[in-house]
């Protein structure tokens, strides 16, 4: 009977507001802020192939466990994305809660666009419509890793070109480095990280860290990923196959 009538009047009959939303706006922003970190992790890691494929391989052998394991273990790779599609299936849930549901809502929104012709506003529609491109694109990126959790340059060189991925990756990198940039940036302005005493001065120097920030990662994205087109051009003949992944890749990890 009280969850009735708190869904009718919006209250609990003690006349207090459920703290449920406070709680999954806090989750919400948590795990956003993990994703928006790890994002720009992935992208530092990825873009290890602008200094060689050597690097690239060296570097996905170790989150194989090359480290402190006798032989590299993708089944790890596989656990830790596992993971990260959690969070990213809750955070994307969440964030369904805040988009209209209907027409009116939708216009609803556009009227307070175009009155208040606020920045803050116009980016929040533009975080919505990437969010929505990214729960397709992204659960399909994340279950690839999943089931394929071997990277090298080769292999992934050969998914961009061979396989004609890049426009795929090209979409999702758009999508994911303007979501993400939005998200941190709102995240920011709403906690209130990096307050000043003027908060108009504060969010200003935000809004060109942010879009300084886009930038440059979709700069070096653009950059990272015509490096695997070029890789996988490289071994498009079959050369590959004699690189042998189970004997020469394994070597990069001693």
């Amino acid at each position: 009977m009280t969850n009735i009538i708190e869904g009718y009047i919006g209250k609990r009959v003690d006349g207090k507001k459920s703290r449920i939303p406070a709680r999954l706006d806090f989750i919400q922003s948590a795990t956003g802020l993990f994703l928006g970190l790890f994002m720009w992790g992935h992208m530092l890691f990825v873009a290890t192939i602008l200094i060689s494929e050597d690097a690239l391989n060296w570097v996905a052998g170790v989150f194989e466990g090359g480290l402190f394991l006798s032989e590299k273990q993708p089944w790890l790779v596989s656990i830790v994305v596992f993971v990260v599609f959690c969070i990213f299936v809750v955070h994307a849930c969440l964030g369904m809660r805040k988009l209209p549901i209907n027409f009116r809502q939708y216009q609803i929104y556009k009227a307070h666009s175009i009155n208040m012709k606020h920045s803050d506003t116009s980016l929040w529609f533009w975080q919505a419509k990437t969010g929505f491109i990214m729960f397709f694109l992204g659960s399909a990126h994340l279950i690839i890793m999943m089931t394929n959790p071997e990277i090298t340059a080769q292999v992934s060189g050969g998914r961009m070109y061979s396989h004609f991925m890049w426009p795929f990756y090209l979409i999702l990198l758009f999508a994911v480095e303007i979501h993400g940039g939005v998200g941190l940036y709102r995240l920011c302005v709403k906690w209130g990280w990096f307050e000043g005493k003027d908060s108009k001065v504060t969010r200003a120097r935000l809004t060109k860290l942010k879009w300084a920030l886009t930038a440059f990662f979709l700069v070096l994205g653009l950059l990272t990923l015509g490096a695997y087109v070029k890789t996988g051009y490289k071994y498009a003949d079959g050369t590959y196959a004699a690189y042998q992944i189970n004997n020469d890749v394994k070597g990069y990890i001693k």
